[in-house]
């Protein structure tokens, strides 16, 4: 049951940072590595407000404006300075590492004992004793849910409708007498503040802030978006959040069955990344072949 409550935790946790993910790799087409020190920038500001005594909630806004911020930057250096876009995402990524240690002052700062959304008065008084264990869950299926309605909402706006134009028909947007850099620049802010988010929960989930929690956290976004988009194509009820949200639980729940199975061939815990990179490779070759064969159908 502790297993299947991490892994659900964990995939609503990544589902919103693959929220974000999903604007830039599906709706932009902009591979943006931005994620990468956006996801810990939420995070490290989760830790310093937490233990300066900051209420935890407001973590929250606070973290999704300086992720906005990080990937309005991003965004600039691309359509102002010229930066083709997967540099651009690479020297933001670089620089965050270093705001990020600025932020905290060290490496490593637990939060342990300290007021958390999933920690607090509130928590502890709504919960019995008997459901305390799932009370993290809940909250975080509760600000998940929030996040995706509030992107839905938006996407359906004029300004959502001009972000997914962007992507696939820039000409479009420029027709409409919009600029199209001012767009992108929109949807990677949109994006990036929904990692950070990400990485606010996180930090607080787990209890502590790491300065390498990011490292490969654009992987899993990507593999969160895949398996939802490829996988769950079908079900025509979900919404492509909706699947985006499902596909990061699926593959966290594919991490987890890995771990727990990886004595058996020998591996150890310090071998998780060779196994999520190996994962993602596999769900890669799987999305490739699904479209090899849909076009050899049609």
């Amino acid at each position: 049951m502790a297993l299947i409550l991490s892994v659900l935790e964990q995939g609503l946790i990544y589902g919103v940072m693959a929220l974000g993910v999903y604007i830039t790799y599906k709706i932009l087409d902009f591979p943006d590595l931005t994620v990468d020190g956006s996801f810990p920038l939420g995070a490290a500001i989760a830790a310093v407000m937490i233990t300066k005594g900051m209420h935890p909630l407001l973590t929250l806004a606070v973290s999704f404006a300086a992720g906005g911020a990080a990937g309005m930057l991003t965004g600039v250096i691309h359509v102002t300075l010229k930066v083709r876009d997967l540099l651009s995402g690479i020297i933001m990524m670089t620089a965050l590492y270093t705001v990020n240690l600025r932020i905290t002052g060290k490496a490593n700062v637990p939060l342990y004992g300290k007021v958390t959304v999933f920690e607090n008065g509130l928590t502890e008084g709504f919960f019995p004793e008997v459901l305390k264990s799932a009370a993290p869950l809940v909250v975080i299926a509760v600000i998940t849910a929030f996040v995706k309605y509030l992107l839905d909402w938006y996407l359906s706006t004029q300004s959502g409708y001009l972000l997914r134009a962007a992507g696939d028909n820039d000409t479009f947007v420029t027709s409409m007498g919009v600029e199209k850099g001012r767009v992108k620049i929109i949807g990677l802010a949109i994006a990036n503040g929904l990692a950070a988010l990400g990485g606010c929960l996180f930090a607080q989930q787990q209890r502590f802030f790491d300065i390498s929690m990011g490292t490969g956290t654009v992987v899993i976004g990507l593999a969160s978006v895949i398996i939802g988009t490829s996988l769950l194509k079908k079900a025509v009820f979900l919404r492509v959040t909706a699947s985006v949200i499902l596909g990061s639980v699926l593959y966290k729940a594919c991490v987890a069955f890995a771990l727990r199975y990886m004595k058996v061939i020998h591996l150890q815990s310090k071998d998780l990344k060779m196994v999520t990179s190996v994962l993602f490779l596999l769900i890669l070759v799987i999305a490739q072949e699904r479209k090899k064969k849909v076009k050899q159908n049609a």
